[in-house]
């Protein structure tokens, strides 16, 4: 294999199922705010900013995500290992001494920065300064994040749980709670329906997660070690870090000459 070759991996199913996932959340994402635009500039005084005067576009997404959600509850040759985890059929035992039982520092302080990020947006909204729609624009910004996350740079990896790569991340099925926080503070079907299934979801993993803590250690589950990963995700991300520190050398070369 060429070093070309090694440094340009071919996408894996998952990654590319990622991709289209970013694709179509970022067209959501931005249909979304033409629509809160432009009802807000013919002064529509409605619940999601004139955005639900377009059904169409709030039915697409409750269905997109839910449907996303429903999935996560089963086992799947289709979804990340990262989530798949949970479930009994991937675990695979390695025969070596579980971690040591401690404290998930990382959880927490993520679970507070979560928190208090949520409380600044609940009192931005009931003091009017913000309206119903810029929750449903942050909750689906938030989602477009998410697969930033994967694909790209995950700052709670990074800054928080330090933990390899996306398979053995502690917080994976955190995502979609994370995402419809926001959309705890509006009092109408749509909202509480989506909120309530990412919750339910997120309480089903950490139900698991503490019957379970084998399974979602890399040390006691062989399905989350490197060897056995068909993922390659970190790659993509390694590649990307690549091409920019190239460019970054690329430039600084370039401004070294032009100076000289």
């Amino acid at each position: 294999m060429s070093e070309k070759t090694k440094r340009h991996k071919k996408l894996s199913p998952i990654s590319t199922m990622h991709l289209i996932k970013l694709i179509y959340r970022s067209g959501l994402f931005c249909a979304a705010v033409i629509l809160y635009i432009i009802n807000r500039i013919n002064q529509t005084g409605s619940l999601f900013g004139g955005v639900e005067n377009s059904p169409l576009i709030l039915i697409l997404i409750w269905l997109v995500f839910v449907v996303e959600m429903i999935f996560r509850f089963f086992p799947s040759k289709i979804e990340s290992m990262g989530c798949q985890k949970q479930f009994a059929r991937n675990f695979r035992e390695t025969n070596s001494t579980p971690p040591s039982p401690r404290t998930d520092k990382g959880v927490w302080a993520i679970a507070s920065v979560w928190i208090a990020l949520n409380a600044a947006i609940g009192v931005l909204y009931y003091t009017h300064i913000i309206d119903a729609g810029i929750l449903l624009l942050i909750s689906l910004a938030f989602s477009v994040c998410d697969m930033i996350c994967i694909l790209f740079f995950c700052p709670f990896q990074t800054w928080f749980m330090k933990n390899k790569c996306c398979t053995s991340c502690r917080i994976y099925n955190w995502d979609y709670a994370m995402m419809f926080t926001p959309l705890i503070f509006v009092r109408n079907f749509f909202a509480l329906s989506i909120f309530l299934c990412a919750l339910l979801l997120l309480i089903r993993w950490e139900i698991t997660a503490y019957k379970h803590p084998e399974r979602f250690s890399e040390q006691t589950n062989a399905s989350l070690a490197c060897q056995n990963c068909q993922e390659k995700l970190c790659h993509h991300k390694k590649q990307l870090r690549r091409f920019l520190q190239d460019n970054k050398n690329k430039l600084q070369a370039k401004a070294k000459s032009y100076f000289e």
